[in-house]
């Protein structure tokens, strides 16, 4: 090969690599952006915007080369079959965790019992699937883990794109702290039996179930009145600056490791295997947050409030 062809290649290569990147951090931004605008700027129009980020997506995959094989959409069947029985496992597992008195409050989502059945079955069927789980599964598992295996391998690519995983949820963990504190002490590696963070440490078992109660008693504030005795809340229980980095921190790492899993259900399913299992883990949530029975001493119950009001719904991966 002569230095004029070496010269020429060597060019074409710069240029094919630099549109790969540029293509790379185009779909990281658009994942970004539909991040903050699903998080908090519109999360009720996550649907909207999730498929929107889908598509810009998809299309800029597609003009880069990409068939759709590699974006995963192949093995439908055998990913239908996979999916279907981790749903079930998924189910199996929520009903034991709500039928066990030491692990029912970790599913007993506050956000999720305020709902209406109306709002609870939007979210169940239409917010998770379509505002979360579309996007997630076609953006991580599809479109970013093919730009990276085409330039870098499938080990790489299924690293790269769980820890882009694990950073999508920095703002959903921020949520769930308040939506869920029970699970939240887990992903700071607190043990089960800690309470909800304060600055000053954590409340004792009756301070809890006492402010449970209370919040049961007084109800939701709703989207266009007061709160049902007329009186504010109380203050919202809040974290220490550490221990909301411990919370975010363990859950980054959590569903970092999440993405890896999904990666493999990719591998062996395509991207039906992991979306099913996703659909399943969030929307079943909703589900067995309602069956599950109340603490002991939590007032019984679950919050009540006038239809489709109610504070936003639990925070959803």
């Amino acid at each position: 090969m002569t230095a004029d062809r070496r010269a020429v290649l060597a060019s074409a290569v710069a240029v094919l690599t630099a549109d790969r990147r540029a293509v790379l951090a185009s779909a990281v931004a658009v994942l970004a952006t539909a991040n903050v605008l699903n998080n908090r700027v519109a999360p009720r129009l996550a649907p909207l915007t999730s498929t929107a980020a889908t598509c810009a997506l998809l299309a800029l995959a597609r003009r880069s080369g990409l068939s759709w094989s590699e974006l995963g959409f192949h093995r439908g069947p055998r990913g239908l079959r996979i999916g279907g029985a981790l749903a079930l496992a998924v189910a199996g597992v929520y009903a034991v965790g709500i039928a066990v008195p030491a692990t029912r409050r970790f599913f007993r989502d506050e956000r999720a019992l305020s709902l209406s059945r109306a709002r609870a079955l939007e979210e169940a069927l239409l917010q998770v699937p379509v505002g979360t789980v579309l996007l997630e599964e076609v953006g991580f598992r599809g479109v970013l883990h093919a730009l990276l295996a085409r330039s870098h391998g499938p080990r790489t690519a299924t690293a790269v794109s769980s820890a882009l995983f694990g950073l999508w949820h920095v703002l959903p963990a921020i949520d769930m702290m308040a939506a869920n504190p029970a699970l939240s002490g887990l992903a700071a590696g607190e043990p089960p039996g800690d309470g909800p963070w304060r600055g000053d440490g954590p409340p004792r078992e009756d301070e809890r179930q006492g402010e449970d109660k209370r919040r049961r008693e007084d109800g939701p504030q709703g989207e266009d009145g007061p709160w049902r005795d007329g009186a504010a809340p109380d203050p919202p229980v809040r974290a220490s600056p550490w221990e909301a980095a411990r919370v975010v921190a363990g859950s980054v790492a959590a569903t970092g490791l999440a993405g890896v899993f999904f990666g493999e259900l990719r591998r062996r399913g395509g991207l039906a295997a992991p979306s099913l299992f996703h659909v399943a883990t969030n929307s079943l949530g909703y589900l067995f947050a309602r069956l599950a029975p109340a603490e002991p001493g939590s007032g019984g119950g679950r919050l009540t409030g006038a239809p489709g009001t109610g504070p936003e719904p639990p925070v959803r991966s």
